[in-house]
């Protein structure tokens, strides 16, 4: 009889949906963006860092941004490894709320995260389409850890973030 029982919660778990993940992590998941963040501060080049990939590496090499202010918003330009495929990046962000922008054909980016003296930055999306670490240089091994650590705070499965 106690089997039984166990058979029939077994299959009535299994039954049980599970969050969808379209990406990195739930679109339910609650996620926040740095509303500290500065954009006229992330003016210059950048280095990926690190990156979310399904794979069992980046696959493919770092990439890294320019980002220049000008008179219809902030550049950027350069090329990204999002979840192990490079992706040529250019445009005009705008910002559309605290610690959030917007380029046109992408989805919206979140700082999660910027240290303070704006060496590190972890950006995000709210579908968990891609997530990435820029740095101005070498990431300290600190700045990784901490970026890394918002990352999972922010709903991002865990292990999926590979560093360069």
């Amino acid at each position: 009889m106690h089997r039984l029982i166990l058979a029939l919660a077994l299959a009535l778990a299994a039954c049980v949906a599970a969050p969808q993940i379209a990406g990195f992590r739930p679109a339910s998941a609650p996620i926040w963006s740095s509303a500290a963040f500065l954009p006229a501060k992330i003016e210059g080049s950048w280095t990926q860092a690190a990156t979310f990939s399904a794979g069992k590496g980046p696959g493919c090499a770092l990439g890294g941004l320019r980002f220049a202010r000008t008179g219809a918003g902030l550049a950027v330009q350069g090329k990204l490894c999002l979840n192990g495929k490079m992706q040529r990046i250019a445009g005009v962000m705008r910002p559309s709320g605290p610690g959030r922008m917007t380029l046109p054909g992408m989805a919206e980016w979140w700082v999660i995260w910027v240290d303070a003296d704006y060496r590190t930055l972890a950006i995000g999306t709210p579908d968990g389409s891609f997530g990435f670490i820029l740095d101005r240089g070498k990431i300290g091994a600190d700045r990784l850890r901490a970026a890394a650590e918002i990352f999972t705070f922010n709903g991002y499965a865990k292990g999926r973030l590979f560093a360069y």
